[in-house]
């Protein structure tokens, strides 16, 4: 299973939020180039960072510093945040993005997200957005009744092949994932690559979700918090990919 580090942007700072809201963030570092320098340090090479500004105005104000993490430290990122069109998905693979994460979009523009799909395959991941067993979209304030089958199905004929999904009852809480709702997702679709996000707040939480076959896990509070060091994190990674 990857590790795969967090960095969440917002202001040009390193922070954490509590179920994505912008009024219960902690600052953990001014300078996030930084906390990207640790993850390279600690020889991971591929790290998860939203841009959170973006997510609120649509425009990509962090991406000079993820950029610079990019060139300077060789690291490959997938980032989400504010991506609402096929524009923008080419302006971020552009700029060395190495996979892009939709979810509003899959929702709202549904035709150029199938056609980026179908073009970069390998880049695109679908943002699956959790509430209640339903999946939220618009910032996580909407929620719809569609089937995730009818949902997912057709991204999967396009050749869709990693898709983030993230409990939000559980996202910064550190309350443990949801590895149930991940088990189930994994049987139901085994042949996407599932990356869990949301909950994580210890080593035994990323040994339970190694042990479902899950392909990647992203690692944010539990970490900045010091629940989990970087070096147990390299371990599980190294063992498990």
């Amino acid at each position: 299973m990857r590790i795969i580090p967090a960095i969440d942007l917002l202001d040009g700072q390193a922070v954490r939020l509590q179920k994505g809201d912008y009024a219960k963030k902690t600052i953990y570092n001014h300078n996030p180039f930084e906390e990207a320098r640790k993850f390279k340090t600690a020889r991971f090479d591929h790290i998860h960072v939203v841009d959170l500004n973006g997510a609120k105005s649509g425009s990509f104000e962090n991406l000079p510093i993820i950029k610079t993490i990019i060139s300077e430290l060789g690291l490959s990122v997938q980032t989400g945040g504010g991506v609402r069109s096929r524009k923008d998905i080419d302006l971020l693979l552009n700029a060395g993005l190495s996979g892009v994460i939709c979810s509003s979009m899959a929702v709202k523009k549904t035709d150029e997200w199938m056609k980026a799909i179908e073009d970069y395959p390998e880049q695109m991941i679908l943002g699956l957005d959790l509430k209640d067993g339903k999946m939220a979209y618009g910032g996580w304030l909407k929620t719809s009744d569609e089937p995730i089958e009818e949902f997912i199905n057709p991204m999967i004929d396009a050749g869709l092949k990693t898709v983030l999904s993230t409990d939000i009852a559980r996202d910064g809480m550190l309350s443990g994932p949801n590895v149930e709702m991940y088990a189930d997702l994994q049987k139901r679709f085994p042949q996407l690559n599932w990356i869990a996000s949301g909950g994580v707040s210890n080593l035994q939480d990323l040994v339970e979700l190694q042990n479902h076959n899950l392909y990647g896990v992203v690692v944010g509070k539990a970490y900045y918090e010091g629940n989990i060091r970087l070096d147990e994190m390299r371990e599980l990674n190294r063992s498990g990919m």
